[in-house]
Parts: structure tokens; C-alpha cells; sequence
């Protein structure tokens, strides 16, 4: 059963009508607002559509738990009533895996790719199970220092405080159900015999500082996927579209922005 997800165009307007598609998908318990400081650079260039995950922000919350097959389901769905058959695709973390899923299970579709510190396989699973428990029980509110914590170097937390503030907001207001479904889909997910199948160019970036996926979870994606290649960004953790967002959107820009 897919789920009706909520979706925002950025920049149709500002470009020509044949421009090519660029899809956003978010890490959990994130919005859109975590791609905010980079849209008025892909609105250069894309026809930007903003993807809502299951559980997440405007779009519908069933009941969990998730599987990553039906959180990448729900996108091909959308954008098949939208009416999108080819698209370019950048995803962080959570999104970055429903990247790899579309890209490894409608290749056809997936012209180009960023991924966003993500991971291929993220385990103990049971630290997810574990955390999807205590969501349930106690609410979003309860892990959000943690993941604060790891959403952000210790220097970007003391000079931006406001910023890690609004990213904790969004955390807060995911959906509790939506966040604990969504960490029991990156439980039961292991992609990497799916990885070989991308015949997308593919950028993995990784934040240097990551302590949730770090670097070398990028490395092992980008060992798998025939035509990767990687960049690490310094002076980043977890969120880098929020704490180097010059940066990531120059290089996500760059490569998407290629002819195919």
C-alpha cells in the first residue's frame, strides 16, 4: 500500500519548461527546510521537486513499521501521477537510501545522482529498533539532543545556535509514528547487493566529521556502484546541506547539472 506524499515545486517558473527534473529526499525526521539554503542554487538550473517521506511533514502517516521497498515505492508512485518518467535525484541519509533503491530498481528513470551522507547498510539494527521504541513511548522530543548531537559539528552548535535550533524544530514536529516506522525500515535494509545494479553517475559526498555515516560508509557505496565517485567535505557532520550548504550545493549542482 503506498502512501500520499506531499510535494513542492521550486523553480518551474525561472527555468525552461524542458529543463531537466531534480528530486529532493530528506533525512529523517527532517523537511524540506533541511535543502532550504541550496534551493536558489538548483533553481538555476532544475525544475526542483520537493519530496516529503511517508510519515514525514504534509505527507500521510501509516501505521509502521516501514520497509525501505515501500518508502521508495511511495516516490516512484508520486511521480508517476505527477507524470515525471526521468529524473535527477539528491538524497541525504534516509533520502540518500530511497535514491539507491530508485536508482537500483528503476534504472531507466534515475538519470543522475547525489548522495548525501547515507548509507548502504546501517547497522545494529537494534539500536533502531530501540530508538523507534522510544519514540513511540516518549516522542521525538526525547532523542532530539542526541541526534542534535550528531547532526552537527561542536563548532557549528556554539556558532549557530538559532540554526541547530530549527533543525531540532523540524525533528520535533516529525510525526512520532512517522520516525520510529522510518528507523524501522533502515533496521531491516541492507542495499548493498542492489548497489552494483545503479548505472546512474553517481556522487557520494560525505561529511569529514560524520558521526552517524561516516566516511566510510560513502567509500563502500562508492567501491559498489560502477560509476561513483567521491567527495569528502571538511568541517561537516550529518547535515551538511545545513552546515556547508555552499559547498554541497556547488558540488551537487556540478554533477547533476551534466549532459547525459
Amino acid at each position: 500500500m503506498t502512501a500520499r506524499l506531499s510535494c513542492t515545486w521550486y523553480g518551474i517558473d525561472d527555468v525552461p519548461v524542458d529543463a531537466p527534473v531534480l528530486v529532493l529526499g530528506n533525512s529523517i525526521g527532517t523537511n524540506q527546510g533541511m535543502w532550504a539554503p541550496l534551493i536558489p542554487e538548483f533553481v538555476r538550473r532544475f525544475r526542483v521537486l520537493a519530496v516529503e517521506t511517508r510519515g514525514h511533514a504534509g505527507s500521510e502517516v501509516l501505521p509502521g513499521p516501514y520497509t525501505l521497498n515501500e518508502l521508495g515505492g511511495d516516490f516512484l508512485a508520486v511521480l508517476d501521477e505527477i507524470g515525471i518518467s526521468t529524473f535527477r535525484y539528491a538524497g541525504l541519509s534516509l533520502g540518500g537510501m530511497i535514491g539507491m533503491w530508485l536508482a537500483a530498481h528503476a534504472p531507466q528513470r534515475v538519470e543522475r545522482m547525489a548522495l548525501v551522507c547515507t548509507s548502504a547498510y546501517l547497522p545494529p539494527a537494534t539500536a533502531w529498533i530501540e530508538r523507534a521504541e522510544t519514540v513511540r513511548s516518549k516522542g521525538t522530543g526525547a532523542i532530539a539532543g542526541t541526534v542534535a548531537g550528531r547532526w552537527f559539528t561542536e563548532g557549528f552548535r556554539e556558532r549557530e545556535p538559532e540554526r541547530v535550533a530549527a533543525a531540532v524544530a523540524m525533528l520535533e514536529a516529525t510525526p512520532d509514528e512517522g520516525y520510529a516506522a522510518c528507523c524501522e525500515a533502515i533496521a531491516g535494509m541492507d542495499l548493498r547487493p542492489d548497489l552494483s545494479r545503479i548505472t546512474a553517475d553517481t556522487l557520494v559526498i560525505a561529511g569529514a566529521d560524520d558521526p552517524a555515516t561516516p566516511p566510510s560508509h560513502a567509500e563502500a557505496i562508492v567501491e559498489s556502484v560502477p560509476r561513483a565517485r567521491l567527495q569528502i567535505v571538511p568541517d561537516a557532520a550529518h547535515l551538511a546541506t545545513l552546515e556547508q550548504p555552499d559547498t554541497v550545493a556547488t558540488l551537487i549542482t556540478a554533477h547533476l547539472g551534466g549532459a547525459q
